[in-house]
């Protein structure tokens, strides 16, 4: 028998930054390996993945990373990973491990050990066994996956929908499902994205109808956005666009490698006839397909909007077509970009959140879950904690009991002893880390708090110049200030802040002395002029001095 610790490193009571930890004895399983994106709190930061110390100081015991698909909520965090742990093994899917080779090519990271796996072929870890299985999501070669132990299966959904029609790479394997729910699942740990939306998510995620009817319906240009990661929405407008007269224009290197990649492997199918160049731009028949890389959610159609855009200007019969319905964390953003639009004068068309869906499982699917793998015990794993407890409502509802039933947050560990629930209280430390730019490590709340001061209150920079022999005063002080005041309205209070400073630095000099301490310097008109700009302006700009000799 065996002790079984399960925890999650990021995506409990959050949308994104998806990282699930099975520990079986000494063995640790690792599923998912996410990023989200920051909410504008984190100044110029472009996305945030977990932090994986937890991996580092354990990574002898790591059998591996196991990705269940090829979104960065669920695989964005791997190339960080790879870059600080090297060997990791990182098992995925073909297509799955084709997008993460893209990320480790953009990071220059040439050294990394990938393991391709195939849906339902079983994988051998000692005593253990992982059995992936396919299910339907928005990208092709999506899987959960299951982990054999000897008290019982540990079943990861990772993001799925149960939809019919979806066949293929997209196809869920039910009965296979069913199977595992007849030998006996200890824990299963279900996405909760939908929990709190009634009825199933199909048909709902289909919306090939509604792209059909904005075709026709516009006679003009039209702009779609995309996210690149929803094959399956791709497919949908390459169907819908080969039924009409229009031109596809794919703007952006990594959205054409998507594509193209996706009909060389099968997944996505294309007449190539519709296929257009920059010379279809201005062609009121075009359509012109975009999406966003790995920054925030529509910065390619942020720039077209405000004009820095090299190929794509807005004229006012265009139709701005968002293809994918909004979702926590972006409403805001959604309408600001609607309204500035309409300010343009063109169109503007998004899907409803209320009608149309992502492919995550509404309440309806997730009981068919539940019944399927007839759980011992249930993780809701994936979603804010309103969507975690409305995923553990239904789980109740079909009879498993409330303290059967794991309502944890990141760290928080369930501990399994000989297949019984051990309430131990243990917590393993969990953080986040910042990713600014290319930069791999964390930039810091130091850095962060730098950037408030300097978005709230601006900067002062005090100059001076001082004779090398005698130390006195020849030049300045001259003040420079940005984001603090309007300078032509100001200029007394500049010419006292120089008097100020010119106090404070001659304060600090003693005549005929061969040298200065410019530390101490530096340190008193910071605290000098700081009290000084807050009593007149009760603000606190950053303060720079910056002092040489000639």
């Amino acid at each position: 028998m065996s002790k079984i610790k399960i925890f999650a490193l990021g995506g409990l009571n959050e949308n994104g930054k998806n990282m699930y930890v099975v520990k079986v004895d000494k063995d640790i399983f690792v599923f998912d390996a996410g990023l989200k994106y920051d909410n504008d709190i984190n100044l110029g930061v472009d996305y945030i993945i977990p932090n994986f110390d937890y991996i580092i100081k354990n990574k002898n015991n790591v059998k591996g990373i196991f990705l269940t698909h090829g979104h960065e909520g669920n695989m964005g965090a791997t190339a960080d990973i790879i870059e600080s742990i090297p060997g990791v093994p990182v098992y995925g899917t073909k297509l799955t491990l084709e997008i993460v080779k893209n990320d480790l090519t953009k990071e220059e990271i040439e050294k990394a050990n990938l393991k391709e796996i195939r849906p339902h072929s079983k994988l051998e870890f000692g005593k253990n066994t992982l059995f992936p299985i396919s299910v339907t999501h928005s990208i092709p070669d999506a899987v959960c996956y299951v982990l054999y132990t000897d008290n019982g299966a540990i079943v990861y959904t990772g993001d799925f929908v149960f939809d019919p029609t979806m066949m293929g790479a997209y196809k869920t394997d039910i009965g296979k499902l069913a199977y595992v729910g007849k030998q006996g699942v200890l824990c299963l740990l279900c996405e909760s994205f939908y929990a709190d939306r009634a009825g199933h998510t199909s048909p709902n995620n289909r919306t090939a109808d509604f792209i059909r009817e904005v075709l026709h319906k516009n006679e003009y240009r039209i702009i779609c956005t995309v996210f690149p990661g929803h094959y399956q929405r791709i497919q949908e407008i390459l169907d819908e666009v080969s039924n009409t007269h229009r031109k596809l224009v794919i703007m952006g290197k990594s959205l054409q490698d998507t594509i193209n990649r996706g009909i060389e492997e099968g997944y996505l199918k294309a007449n190539t006839s519709i296929i257009g160049s920059l010379t279809d731009l201005d062609n009121k028949d075009t359509v012109i397909l975009i999406s966003d890389e790995k920054e925030k959610p529509f910065g390619n159609l942020e720039r077209i909007i405000k004009g820095f855009d090299k190929y794509i200007k807005i004229k006012d019969t265009d139709t701005i077509f968002i293809t994918e319905p909004s979702y926590p964390g972006i409403e805001k953003r959604m309408a600001i970009i609607m309204d500035d639009i309409a300010m343009l004068g063109a169109n503007a068309i998004s899907l409803s959140s209320k009608k149309h869906l992502l492919h995550h499982a509404s309440q309806e699917d997730l009981m068919l879950m539940i019944n399927l793998m007839n759980p011992k015990y249930y993780f809701p794993v994936k979603g804010e904690y309103r969507q975690q407890y409305a995923n553990a409502d239904i789980a109740n509802s079909l009879g498993i009991p409330k303290e059967n039933i794991l309502l944890k947050l990141n760290g928080d560990v369930v501990t399994f002893d000989n297949g019984k629930l051990v309430d131990n209280h243990e917590h393993v430390d969990v953080d986040e880390i910042l990713i600014d730019g290319k930069s791999q490590g964390d930039i810091g709340n130091l850095v962060l708090k730098d950037r408030e001061m300097l978005g709230e209150n601006g900067i002062v920079i005090i100059s001076c110049t001082l004779d090398r022999i005698t130390k006195e005063i020849v030049g300045g002080p001259e003040i420079l200030t940005r984001g603090f005041i309007y300078v032509k309205e100001s200029q007394d209070l500049l010419e006292e802040t120089k008097q100020v400073a010119r106090e404070v630095i001659e304060a600090n000099i003693e005549v005929g002395s061969k040298r200065v301490d410019y530390s101490k310097i530096k340190n008193d008109v910071r605290d000098v002029l700081g009290k000084f700009f807050y009593k007149e302006t009760e603000s606190k700009p950053m303060i720079i001095t910056v002092i040489q000799e000639v």
